[in-house]
């Protein structure tokens, strides 16, 4: 089996409409076909490519990825790449069933579960993060309310240097002392 490497998918993976996506022509480049090939089995099968699994990009969305990435990729393209969920690019796989395809499918679904779990992790890591800032401003809080209090004795005694010089350490001096 001929597996490509996590890393080297994870590179086409990107992000658009908040979704992890894969344009044709990288998909095909992995499948070691033309780009055509991947659009005429959309184009061939539209009932099994629905707007979740694949959708075309808009002139916005192209010109951001011609900016974000080498020109030379899109130079020949006359119209706007199609981008591919993860269901999409398996949904593919079901189309295309050479022995590279189904190798290629496997890997990049691999790389997509790779990519979920490290998510996921994140995510994990980032609630718990966030539990304990929430504990340490529970602790803080708390230990300004007795700042606070002290604080405020402090002043009340200061306030009043007759009482002060009167009470010793909370005693009270003789009269006979005075």
């Amino acid at each position: 089996m001929n597996i490509i490497p996590h890393q080297e998918i994870e590179n086409h993976i990107i992000t658009i409409r908040n979704q992890k996506v894969m344009i044709d022509a990288d998909i095909a480049k992995l499948y070691g076909v033309e780009t055509k090939r991947i659009n005429e089995a959309v184009k061939n099968n539209p009932d099994k490519f629905p707007d979740d699994f694949m959708f075309e990009l808009d002139d916005n969305e192209f010109e951001y990825l011609k900016s974000k990435f080498s020109t030379t990729k899109f130079s020949k393209t006359r119209t706007n790449p199609k981008a591919f969920t993860e269901q999409g690019v398996y949904m593919l796989a079901t189309i295309l069933k050479s022995k590279k395809a189904t190798e290629t499918t496997i890997s990049i679904m691999r790389a997509f579960t790779k990519m979920r779990e490290f998510a996921t992790g994140y995510i994990s890591l980032f609630q718990k993060i966030q539990m304990l800032e929430i504990d340490n401003n529970k602790k803080f809080s708390k230990i300004n309310e007795h700042l606070n209090n002290i604080y405020t004795l402090l002043e009340d005694i200061m306030s009043d240097p007759k009482e002060l010089e009167e009470n010793i350490m909370g005693f009270i001096k003789d009269k006979k002392d005075r």
